[in-house]
């Protein structure tokens, strides 16, 4: 069984204020973008978990792997045996895209289709959470205003079809860890929830990425990337959750991207 795994941006990002249990409440609108990691599973005939990899490689222990634990989920629950599991990785990671979220919601979808394990909507978002916050949004992967720790989604009414985008990420990372600790939580004055009211026209004056100031400063190069893409053309221009990834929106499929040859720059329509 082969299903395909998409990446997401964050348009507007604001980090509203420090939970007791250390978590942190935020506002977003998160929008799916098909640029695609590719999963393949087969069945063993063991219990064992085995995984391959080609494009991206992801390394460390297998066990911190979210695709394992998506896996480890639903045979802690179901029983479903061991599972052999190849990735084809397209989307950077430690990019602020979510591809690693969107990969272990993808797998929790495919398990529960192969196996007709009959989980509605709203149990495999559930089980999404315990992986990670970005996770449950991936299973039913359509904008949507995300609040709370970003687990918590109100449907919108954006349309961003007739527009292109344009992603770009130098081959530097920026640990979560490390965008948090420049934050001061506060309250927007813009509702994201209400965006598609606000004119793109608009965007780049009201609406921004509260981990954009701390992290320019500590990584120029990321601003340089955002202030190309205007230059470009871009309608609207933005760090991607907690980065390395930029990303710019534009009216027409015309943009000439002049960067390193080892940066990461994909091109698509919405």
């Amino acid at each position: 069984m082969i299903d395909y795994s998409a990446c997401k941006i964050n348009i507007g990002l604001n980090i509203t204020s420090k939970r007791s249990d250390n978590y942190h409440n935020i506002e977003s609108v998160f929008v799916p973008i098909p640029l695609y990691d590719i999963i393949e599973i087969s069945v063993r005939k063991d219990t064992e978990f085995n995984l391959s990899q080609s494009g991206f490689i992801i390394d460390g222990n297998i066990t911190d792997n979210l695709l394992y634990k998506a896996w480890k989920l639903i045979d802690d629950k179901y029983c479903i045996g061991g599972i052999n599991i190849h990735i084809h990785k397209q989307i950077p990671f430690q990019a602020g895209l979510g591809g690693g979220s969107s990969n272990a919601s993808t797998l929790l979808k495919m398990l529960n289709s192969y196996y007709e394990l009959n989980i509605s909507i709203e149990e495999l978002q559930k089980l999404a959470s315990i992986i990670g916050s970005d996770c449950p949004f991936f299973i039913e992967n359509k904008a949507v205003y995300a609040y709370n720790i970003g687990t918590d989604f109100k449907e919108i009414n954006l349309d961003l079809s007739p527009y292109y985008i344009a992603i770009v990420k130098p081959p530097i990372a920026v640990s979560t860890q490390e965008a948090y600790s420049g934050i001061t939580p506060m309250k927007s004055e813009i509702d994201l929830s209400n965006i598609d009211k606000i004119p793109m026209s608009e965007w780049k004056s009201k609406i921004n990425n509260s981990f954009e100031s701390h992290i320019f400063t500590k990584l120029p190069i990321l601003a340089d990337i955002k202030e190309k893409l205007y230059a470009q053309g871009a309608v609207y221009a933005s760090m991607s959750g907690s980065g390395s990834a930029v990303y710019g929106i534009f009216e027409n499929n015309n943009i000439e991207l002049d960067f390193p040859e080892d940066y990461f720059i994909w091109k698509g329509r919405f």
